[in-house]
């Protein structure tokens, strides 16, 4: 049996980002992996580690025996200590031995998932038990979206800007969309009625308005609004740091043009953080 053909442009897209992050990582000297990133608390180095740990566990590896240290100030709940075991575990690695076991974990994953024979709707299992499980499909355009994201992490640290129109950039862009009914109508409590219009350029370019209706529920399109509640332009890089967490909107408040209501604008933007 062959990949499910709705599975493959994923795949191809988290190779591609996942590849990119190994390019990024192989040719640093031993001091640029204690660069600091975006991430609270994480340098260059827990990042990479983050990334091989949660490909592991994929590939069905048991995870480390491991206490962590008291002392992690961004280590604030069980989910955030879940992630931390594999990052923390691999602080004291060299260079040579993160590039080395991120090349192993590439060519074992790629393998794989050249060999899912599974239908998109198989329900997977991770992390943290079965409240948290989920489709194939749903899964790989999770894993997409994080190593995308964290490319981005690497780069920024790194300085070498890329790929924020990728495939991988594409499928966390409607990943990013999907939750923006939710952030608009429940999160913000944008009113019945209201309409709130995000024109984002760059890179990747749309125009979607999340539109609140009666019962006080968000639904998203890409049609043009007359009269919106509220209009956000901002660019696709800072539309995705503020989605993940990586920028607080006051200290991107010179990348966003804000136009309608301000009260909304500001409850949305303080609200747009979607990533744990």
């Amino acid at each position: 049996m062959t990949v499910h053909p709705s599975l493959q442009p994923t795949i191809d897209a988290w190779t591609h980002s996942i590849e990119a992050i190994h390019e990024l990582v192989k040719p640093l000297a031993e001091s640029d992996w204690n660069r600091a990133t975006e991430c609270p608390g994480w340098s260059v180095r827990d990042v990479v580690s983050h990334v091989i740990g949660v490909e592991n566990e994929m590939l069905g590896e048991p995870r480390p025996i491991h206490s962590l240290p008291r002392d992690l100030y961004h280590v604030t709940d069980e989910f955030s200590r879940y992630i931390e075991v594999q990052v923390d575990v691999r602080r004291c690695h060299t260079a040579l031995e993160m590039t080395s076991e991120l090349d192993l974990t590439i060519i074992r994953r790629c393998r794989q998932l050249r060999n899912e024979h599974r239908g998109p709707q198989t329900p997977i299992r991770w992390p943290l038990g079965t409240a948290n499980e989920q489709s194939l499909e749903r899964t790989l355009i999770r894993r997409t979206f994080d190593v995308w994201t964290h490319e981005q992490d690497l780069r920024r640290a790194l300085g070498v800007p890329g790929n924020l129109d990728s495939p991988a950039a594409a499928i966390s862009r409607d990943f990013l969309l999907d939750a923006l009914p939710k952030v608009v109508a429940k999160d913000a409590g944008a009113p019945p009625g209201a309409a709130v219009v995000f024109d984002v350029h760059g890179p990747l370019e749309f125009l979607r308005t999340v539109r609140v209706n009666e019962q006080g529920r968000g639904k998203i399109d890409s049609s043009v609004s007359l009269g919106p509640t509220v209009t956000l332009a901002l660019d696709w890089e800072t539309y995705a740091r503020l989605a993940c967490g990586r920028v607080r909107p006051e200290a991107a408040a010179d990348r966003i043009k804000v136009e309608g209501d301000p009260a909304l604008a500001r409850a949305i933007l303080r609200e747009f953080a979607i990533t744990p």
